[in-house]
């Protein structure tokens, strides 16, 4: 089950909700396919200015995003070009959405999740 939670300052966010989740949405399928449509979650943490730093100061054009991946993909032979697409394709994303001063100040860290420790409802995931 992918699920991506991004931090994006607060005013740059208001009023694209919609918009971004549906973007970052379209990134992850494109990498994972369909099937991960109805299982991807997305949440947006909007954070008030002067609260998103980067080297001891404030910014408003940095994104940061954690996503929880399976820790067996980390295992695969194609693992790095997946990791390598979902990187780009979530950047693509918050650029998209937020423009191209985002890129820059984009991370994306992608987080292994091992099976037996994702549980959607109380039991595990599928």
């Amino acid at each position: 089950m992918p699920h991506l939670t991004a931090h994006l300052p607060e005013d740059k966010l208001a009023g694209r909700e919609s918009e971004l989740v549906t973007a970052l949405t379209e990134a992850i399928v494109g990498v994972y396919g369909e099937w991960a449509r109805d299982l991807a979650t997305v949440h947006l943490s909007g954070v008030p200015a002067g609260r998103l730093a980067q080297g001891g100061k404030a910014v408003d054009t940095n994104a940061s995003l954690v996503m929880g991946v399976r820790a067996a993909a980390f295992d695969r032979p194609d693992a790095p070009e997946i990791m390598a697409s979902l990187a780009a394709g979530l950047t693509d994303a918050i650029t998209t959405v937020l423009g191209e001063d985002f890129r820059p100040g984009t991370t994306v860290e992608l987080v292994p999740s091992p099976q037996e420790r994702t549980f959607v409802a109380g039991v595990p995931a599928p």
